[in-house]
């Protein structure tokens, strides 16, 4: 199966109550081919009217931070934990993100990323449970051969300026998270933490 017919799949899908109060399905956008796949928590108002990922104030930013690192949306894959706006932007029930987890799932194991970037902590608690985003923002670590790196979402960094500044400063990494996986520096420790030089982690 193609990334396209799974992502026309996802577009029907009825898998929770939030087929009753989407306007659009919005399974993600980006190259099938990406290097690098960000996740974020869901759609919001705006990516639910439009049906597509990080189109409203944080998709501005996260346009304006890869342009930072000489990215562009067609070099990357951007999609969500669950693929269906939660009325009036509240958090994911767990029975959401689990209805979800096969679609994500699927996505990743089709793109085979070198590297997901996890914007938020719902994003973060979904791969990474049990850890802090304020804690663990900037910190790549490595799970069943895949290579984790959680950083705030644009949208909590849009109204907090501390957070902006970490975004960023997190963002400037990524050029050097992803050569590092490259060259086969990436290296599990106990806390399953990848070692990188460099990045002062």
């Amino acid at each position: 199966m193609l990334l396209e017919e799974l992502n026309e799949q996802i577009l029907k899908c009825k898998k929770c109550s939030l087929c009753k109060t989407r306007i659009n399905v919005v399974p993600g956008e980006g190259s099938s081919r990406a290097e690098i796949m960000f996740i974020g928590e869901g759609p919001g108002k705006n990516e639910d009217e439009q049906g597509i990922p990080f189109v409203g104030a944080a998709g501005k930013l996260l346009d304006k931070l890869l342009a930072s690192i000489d990215l562009k949306r067609e070099d990357i894959y951007i999609a969500n934990v669950i693929k269906c706006r939660p009325p009036g932007n509240r958090d994911p029930l767990s029975e959401e993100v689990e209805a979800c987890r096969p679609w994500l799932d699927s996505q990743i194991e089709m793109i085979k990323p070198k590297l997901i970037i996890l914007l938020g902590r719902h994003s973060m608690d979904r791969f990474l449970p049990n850890q802090k985003i304020s804690f663990d923002h900037g910190k790549p670590k490595r799970r069943n051969k895949q290579v984790y790196y959680p950083i705030y979402h644009p949208a909590a960094a849009l109204y907090r300026n501390e957070l902006f500044e970490d975004l960023k400063k997190d963002f400037k990494r990524i050029p050097k998270v992803l050569e590092i996986i490259e060259k086969d520096k990436v290296v599990n420790n106990k806390e399953e933490k990848v070692k990188q030089d460099g990045l002062g982690i």
